[in-house]
Formats: structure tokens, C-alpha cells, sequence
């Protein structure tokens, strides 16, 4: 085994996620229909190896059942000030001795973990 590859995150509209997501400073790595009325949308983070997909076809996985996910930042305060303008509002910065944390949700409730080191 080498790394994660893909995060699925569980939603119940695809585009309007796909939006959010977006804002957030993602970009679309591929979005086509894989048959059976389901389409693929996979998104990238600006740096790193990591991707998400946004899904809507695993039925123990429901929309908003996603939490504590992290996602590394350099500066947690500008990339709070970045969100807020983006329309993305996010949780008060935690700082603790192993780094400083922000959350965020997305419209059908799962959440992320901004993280600063």
C-alpha cells in the first residue's frame, strides 16, 4: 500500500456539492456518466495527491455522514478569511499544542477539519 487515493463523500445533489466544493478551492478532475443514471465527479485539491468524489450510491453511506477529515493549510487564518469571501462559513480556530483546527460543512453536513501544524 502507497497512500489514500480517493475520499468518497457521501451527498444527495451532486451539483450543488459539486458548487460548494468549488468555492472551497477545489477543481474538477473528471465529471462523466458512469450508466445507470449515476455520474463520476471527482475533484481535486490545489496541492497533494489526494481526491473526492462526490457520491450518491452507497446506501451505509449516507448524505452528511462524512467527519473529521483533514485538510492541511499553511495559514488557517487567511484560509478562513479566503472561505468566508467565498460565501463558506467555517467554526472558530481551535489552537492546541499539535497544531490549530477550523471546521467546515458542507450543505448536506459532512464535515472537514482545517488544519494547521
Amino acid at each position: 500500500m502507497k497512500s489514500i487515493g480517493i475520499i468518497s463523500v457521501p451527498v444527495t445533489d451532486q451539483q450543488k456539492s459539486k458548487e460548494f466544493y468549488l468555492k472551497m478551492g477545489l477543481s474538477i478532475i473528471a465529471e462523466a456518466p458512469m450508466g445507470n443514471g449515476q455520474t463520476w465527479v471527482q475533484m481535486g485539491f490545489p496541492e497533494g495527491d489526494v481526491s473526492i468524489t462526490l457520491v450518491t450510491w452507497f446506501p451505509k453511506m449516507p448524505a452528511g455522514s462524512l467527519h473529521g477529515a483533514t485538510i492541511l493549510t499553511d495559514d488557517i487564518v487567511a484560509e478562513k478569511k479566503r472561505l468566508l469571501e467565498a460565501g463558506i462559513e467555517t467554526g472558530k480556530i481551535d489552537e492546541t499544542p499539535w497544531g490549530k483546527f477550523a471546521f467546515v460543512t458542507d450543505p448536506d453536513g459532512n464535515s472537514w477539519v482545517l488544519h494547521e501544524k
